[in-house]
């Protein structure tokens, strides 16, 4: 094929000289500098810049005065390891790259001002650090309606007792509150929600909550940045038509999460079938549907053979189709 290269070293983009050069070297590895210049009939200044390309591909290296030339193979190993090396960093950096272009052209999608006859920032901002009890007070304050709760892990925070109290305050006001909790929880803290099933919470459960979010009526919502369980940076959004959206959001998911009457009537065990059920459509295994419940390894192979026996059923795909047909899920 036209351009083929016609040897390793031209492959390695030596000129013919170099190459040649290189040759001669290799029967002379490990003679003074001094001593192959005079073999190759080269002032040493001169070898030395011969050498250049040689040296900078790792054909060749100075060991104090002598030159050593490695075996061919090495050299081409080490070649073939520090490329795929830099190869592998160049695929995860365009990788960052092509993740900052869409911001960039979101960006880029404002439109002109002279386009517009009026422009305002929305009502809302990026926060970290203050008093986040006292900013949930505040917001209380300033609020009317419905307070909305994913609450993925709210029950490992230290500050959920007062919480807990600021919710009862505002709820002994006629306000309802509605939280969507992991189904986990109910092993993990049936307590802490008890507690709140107690003060008039209605409490859902589903298998997974996605982020840590409150709405509180039609003028805060309160999101983490990323989306996830940290508490900081926080994004508290005013703006009417995004808090109403969320809240949208928040429904969908309510619509879909399973009540847990047991709650109110301190049992807090209710029938997980339901998650059971998902979980094997999903086609999670044993270890990950014991995680997302917060119940062992062995429970839960238990209760999937309970399940399929109640069904009347062999395998868990059957499980799923006659669920379906039941209109379990």
């Amino acid at each position: 094929m036209a351009g083929d290269p016609s040897s390793v070293l031209a492959a390695l983009g030596l000129t013919r000289d170099a190459e040649q050069l290189y040759f001669r070297l290799v029967p002379v590895s490990g003679h003074t500098l001094v001593g192959v210049a005079r073999l190759v009939q080269e002032p040493p200044e001169g070898l030395l810049r011969a050498l250049r390309p040689l040296q900078e591909r790792g054909l060749v290296a100075l060991d104090g005065e002598r030159l050593v030339v490695p075996p061919l193979v090495e050299v081409l190993s080490e070649l073939v390891r520090k490329e795929s090396q830099q190869a592998a960093t160049s695929a995860a950096r365009l990788g960052e790259l092509a993740s900052a272009v869409p911001h960039l052209v979101a960006a880029a999608t404002r439109p002109d001002e002279n386009d517009l006859t009026e422009i305002r920032p929305l009502d809302g901002e990026l926060s970290s650090g203050g008093n986040p009890l006292e900013l949930l007070q505040l917001m209380l304050r300033t609020s009317r309606g419905d307070m909305l709760w994913l609450r993925p892990d709210a029950w490992a925070m230290p500050r959920e007792a007062r919480v807990s109290t600021v919710l009862a305050e505002a709820m002994a006001t006629g306000r309802r509150s509605r939280a969507i909790y992991p189904v986990r929880a109910l092993t993990e803290a049936p307590d802490a929600l008890r507690t709140r099933a107690q003060l008039g919470e209605q409490v859902r459960v589903m298998s997974e909550v996605p982020t840590r979010m409150f709405i509180l009526g039609d003028a805060h919502a309160v999101l983490p940045e990323p989306l996830g369980y940290a508490d900081e940076p926080r994004v508290h959004v005013r703006q009417r038509s995004v808090v109403s959206a969320l809240t949208l959001w928040f429904e969908l998911l309510w619509s879909r999460a399973a009540p847990v009457p047991e709650l109110e009537s301190g049992q807090g065990s209710p029938d997980e079938r339901r998650f059971l059920l998902e979980q094997l459509m999903a086609g999670a295994t044993d270890e990950v549907i014991a995680r997302k419940l917060g119940i062992g390894l062995r429970t839960v192979r238990r209760r999937i053979s309970a399940l399929m026996t109640d069904l009347g059923v062999d395998t868990r795909f059957q499980a799923g189709v006659e669920a379906v047909r039941r209109g379990w899920l």
